[in-house]
């Protein structure tokens, strides 16, 4: 895979060079920038498979490059030292982020990711998606992405009734009866789901408060969905979940 690397600080850029030169062979490194314009034309000379773009350039941030450029047939694995910064939405379009300082471990699974997803297709629609979202601004995003073994699925979030955990997977209930299995934990869908409302009742179950019908007093309390469907609630979470509910 040929990258290019883009980082407004020398030390970020040379670090990350080493450590792809050290456990990335797959990866041959093209070209560097440390600017936004730079970085524009040398992506159209090089039409590099992989972008590693940090986040915040300067004045400017990763996002307005990107949104520079039209076709997006490359791969992104963004790097960033600020943890809150864009990230919710990079984690709605399901796209790897790496956070500074930069394991070496965390890199070689963002590469084989990547090098997987070149194999499989040639129009980056997980990028498009962010940017669409990004656009829409980050607190609003109206979909999430929802990785499977042969597709990605666009979900708008008001379509989701609730989550449930399995394991380590998670199970994503639809409005429309669709039922997607999803190979993350219910934790992680549970903080990018909060800010618009979702609602931990259990350890095990996730819902979307639109579609509760009514508070059920039996077993200490039960959430009834208007599909009829019951969702225990643990006792820690009674409290919070009925005042969410207006009980």
């Amino acid at each position: 895979m040929r990258a290019i690397l883009v980082d407004d600080e020398l030390a970020n850029l040379e670090n990350l060079r080493h450590l792809l030169e050290k456990y990335c062979a797959e990866v041959k490194i093209v070209a560097c920038a440390s600017d936004i314009a730079v970085a524009k034309s040398l992506m159209e000379l090089h039409q590099p498979d992989l972008l590693f773009l940090d986040i915040q350039l300067g004045k400017n941030s990763g996002f307005d490059l990107l949104n520079e450029i039209r076709e997006k047939t490359f791969e992104v694995i963004f790097v960033t030292a600020y943890d809150n910064y864009g990230i919710q939405a990079i984690k709605f379009a399901a796209l790897d982020y790496l956070l500074k300082p930069v394991s070496a471990d965390e890199l070689k699974a963002a590469v084989q990711k990547a090098l997987h997803k070149l194999r499989h297709k040639q129009q980056n629609e997980q990028l498009s998606f962010l940017l669409q979202q990004l656009n829409l601004g980050e607190k609003s995003a109206p979909k999430i992405a929802l990785p499977q073994q042969n597709e990605i699925r666009y979900v708008v979030v008001n379509d989701i009734v609730r989550c449930e955990a399995a394991n380590t997977y998670t199970f994503f209930f639809l409005s429309n009866g669709d039922k997607i299995l999803v190979s993350k934990s219910l934790k992680e869908y549970a903080d990018l789901l909060k800010p618009h409302g979702f609602l931990r009742a259990h350890q095990s179950h996730l819902v979307n408060p639109a579609y509760v019908k009514s508070w059920l007093k039996e077993d200490g309390g039960i959430l009834l969905m208007k599909n009829e469907e019951k969702i225990p609630v643990s006792k820690p979470n009674r409290e919070s979940i009925k005042s969410a509910l207006g009980k």
